[in-house]
C-alpha cells in the first residue's frame, strides 16, 4: 500500500516506510521532525519541470505527461524505489500545498502500475 502525505504533517507509525519525493529539502522541516527513511531525489521532477509546472492547475495534464517521460527515462531509479516499497506500507512525502496535483500523486500511480511510460496508468 502506498499512501501520500505532506511532509509538514506529523509523522505517525501508520506511515510505515517514509519516502520524501521532492528534489529540494522542504523549508522549515528538520531532518528529525521529517523522520524520512529515504530521500528519493532521483525520482523527483527535474528542476526545469518543477519550475515550469509552478503548481498551476492549467499545467497539470501536461505536467503528468512530462513527468512520466522523465520517469520512463530513469527506469533503474523507479524500479529501485518500487522494490524498496514492495510488501510494506509506504508513505510518499511531498512539500506541495496542493494535495491533489503534485508529483507524489503521479509517482504513486507509476509505482502501483509497474509502468512509467507516458500515458500509462
Amino acid at each position: 500500500m502506498i499512501q501520500l502525505k505532506r511532509i509538514y504533517e506529523p509523522a505517525s507509525p501508520e506511515d510505515g516506510f517514509r519516502v520524501l519525493v521532492d528534489r529540494l529539502w522542504p523549508r522549515g522541516v528538520s531532518k528529525e521532525r521529517a523522520a524520512v527513511d529515504l530521500w528519493a531525489r532521483d525520482v523527483a521532477p527535474s528542476t526545469e519541470l518543477r519550475q515550469w509546472f509552478h503548481h498551476e492547475a492549467a499545467n497539470w495534464d501536461e505536467f503528468i505527461v512530462r513527468y512520466r517521460q522523465e520517469l520512463a527515462a530513469n527506469p533503474a531509479a523507479v524500479s529501485a524505489l518500487r522494490e524498496k516499497c514492495a510488501g510494506r506500507v509506504t508513505t510518499l512525502l511531498y512539500g506541495a500545498k496542493d494535495e491533489a496535483q503534485n508529483q507524489a500523486v503521479v509517482l504513486r500511480e507509476v509505482l502501483q502500475s509497474g509502468n512509467s511510460a507516458p500515458g500509462a496508468s
